[in-house]
């Protein structure tokens, strides 16, 4: 089964690889590989919005089952803020740099206690124009007095999650594959597609 990534991150859609794993009968492919230009304007309300447009954009484009994801951090003291703006917080170009210094920005002086925060991921898988499901995941954590770590990318460096004493920049995709937000709704998609080719093929075995 082939499966089109709709986005132009390549950081995140290797993150999606990654964390997949074993994938004996899928096959993901970025827009790229299909020599599509792939555009969306994120301007939905919500995450589920901005993650169905991508994925109706991809299936549109490729004709393949597509997924289309969005995320963001939600700080508590922000008010959920950068929410779904995390990708444009300092401005429509900004780079995560300046994204990442606007949050410490708005928090500086806030003591530990209160720079609770979240990671949200939002999975919009469309089989069809008529078949289209949602597979949510979170992390819960708080964010750094500074940015600390190389690894990563986004807001990784001023994540720290809940349980740990570092960052996920810090401590490494290997480590934040296993418990990040993105983790979650990944799986929860894995195991809906493992189910549904499981059907199928016992179908074919007595059809």
């Amino acid at each position: 089964m082939k499966i089109l990534l709709a986005t132009n991150n390549r950081n995140k859609g290797e993150e999606i690889i990654s964390i997949w794993g074993e994938r004996d009968n899928i096959e993901f492919l970025f827009p790229s590989d299909l020599g599509l230009k792939f555009s969306v304007i994120e301007d939905g309300a919500t995450f589920p919005e901005n993650a169905y447009k991508k994925a109706i954009l991809g299936l549109k484009l490729s004709g393949l089952p597509t997924i289309g994801e969005d995320s963001g951090l939600l700080v508590d003291y922000l008010k959920g803020e950068p929410g779904v703006k995390s990708n444009r917080f300092a401005g429509e170009k900004a780079s995560f740099e300046a994204n990442i210094k606007k949050v410490l920005e708005k928090l500086k002086g806030v003591p530990r206690d209160k720079r609770k925060a979240c990671f949200v991921c939002v999975i919009c898988f469309a089989l069809s124009f008529k078949k289209v499901l949602f597979f949510e995941g979170k992390c819960f954590g708080s964010i750094a007095h500074y940015p600390k770590g190389k690894e990563g990318f986004g807001y990784d460096p001023i994540f720290i999650p809940r349980g740990f004493k570092k960052t996920f920049a810090e401590l490494g995709g290997e480590v934040k594959n296993k418990i990040s937000h993105r983790k979650e709704a990944v799986m929860k998609l894995k195991e809906y597609l493992e189910e549904m080719l499981g059907r199928k093929n016992e179908r074919d075995k007595t059809g």
